[in-house]
């Protein structure tokens, strides 16, 4: 039985400072827009970890240092292949944030994060970065409907 299956990897990083702020993008993509951690698409060959210090540059300007895997977020994409984020944490960074084509970029408190307009599905990707407890954000879908689980 074959057990392989076509898979996109993608990553997304929270940044964060020892006062409580975070580093947010504010997407301009009218398919997913919205206030969320800056990330994108793992090359193939690639290594995890360097796709992330890569797309965290891209898009901010910042380089971040030993970012930690904290979690992860997945769902059967609509070709049939498996869509997979890999969440990254870190407060090791050096540069000067800039904005990219992705978005804005800025810091702001994370006790408002809920408050602002986040990006679709942010609010439960939130609860994987944060609480020490859940380390997956499944999505599924069954007769059609679909349906989301946190693990």
């Amino acid at each position: 039985m074959d057990r392989s299956e076509k898979v996109i990897f993608t990553n997304m990083c929270m940044i964060y400072d020892n006062v409580g702020n975070v580093l947010v993008q504010d997407r301009k993509d009218p398919s997913w827009s919205g206030i969320t951690f800056p990330g994108g698409h793992i090359e193939k060959n690639e290594s995890f970890t360097d796709s992330v210090i890569r797309e965290v540059y891209e898009e901010t300007g910042l380089y971040i240092l030993s970012p930690q895997l904290c979690g992860i977020k997945q769902w059967p994409h609509h070709d049939g292949s498996r869509y997979v984020v890999l969440f990254y944490k870190t407060n090791r960074y050096s540069g000067d944030i800039t904005s990219s084509d992705e978005g804005e970029v800025y810091w702001t408190r994370l006790d408002t994060l809920n408050k602002m307009k986040l990006a679709d599905g942010m609010d439960r990707m939130l609860r994987v970065f944060l609480e020490e407890d859940i380390s997956e954000h499944y999505w599924y879908s069954i007769d059609g409907e679909w349906k989301d689980e946190l693990k």
